[in-house]
């Protein structure tokens, strides 16, 4: 698997995808690594974060601590592991643990830090987040999940599930079970390149699909 590891620096967004990301020049990149084929949209701040093959993150999405899968489609303005404050503490306020900040010790609070990036979010291959959806800490989402705009997800959503609202509730799964697990089986986001582009005449037809490439003996 070809990853590039990008500390903090631009590439330019109007060449050919290939191995290299495509990133916007504005956008803000810490300790990220990307995948063949990715995109990354204007006014993107992103860390400590995976973008897997052939995903995109639109314009103005923010995110932390997130491993992103494959054919992943994130909308504009999507918030992914937004920053909380401790609830338990006295106080809500983070002087308590961006202490440096407020002259209040001469270093922040690293177990907090390290404890938030233990809360990591996870988001499954041939997704689609939409337009403003906020995605809280820890939460996982699964292969092929569609997650309405404006949604807020406070709760893991299941392959192949459409969710929406604030709270993100179940709106509906896109296939029956067996085809869902029939297309999940297939695991055609690791097919590469090549192998994708001569099957993506099927893909548009889910029978004929898992007619030509889908197992024998079911799931």
């Amino acid at each position: 698997m070809h990853y590039t590891h990008i500390a903090a620096r631009n590439l330019p967004p109007d060449v050919e995808l290939g191995r290299e990301p495509a990133i916007a020049p504005d956008a803000v990149i810490a300790d990220c690594r990307f995948g063949r084929y990715t995109e990354v949209g204007q006014g993107v701040h992103m860390t400590d974060s995976l973008l897997d093959d052939y995903s995109y993150l639109s314009r103005g999405c923010e995110l932390i601590s997130t491993d992103i899968g494959k054919f992943s489609n994130i909308a504009a303005m999507v918030r992914i592991n937004p920053g909380f404050h401790p609830m338990e503490r006295v106080t809500l306020h983070h002087i308590t643990y961006r202490r440096q900040r407020y002259g209040a010790h001469a270093q922040d609070d690293a177990e907090f830090f390290a404890w938030r990036r233990r809360q990591r979010v996870h988001i499954g291959h041939d997704t689609w987040i939409g337009h403003g959806v906020v995605i809280m800490p820890g939460v996982r989402i699964g292969n092929g999940a569609v997650v309405g705009s404006n949604s807020v997800v406070t709760k893991d959503v299941p392959a192949y599930a459409i969710v929406a609202g604030a709270p993100a509730r179940l709106l509906r799964m896109r296939f029956a079970p067996a085809i869902a697990c029939a297309i999940e089986a297939t695991a055609w986001w690791d097919w590469d390149h090549a192998t994708l582009v001569e099957r993506l005449p099927a893909m548009g037809d889910v029978r004929h699909f898992l007619a030509l490439y889908g197992a024998r003996d079911g799931c």
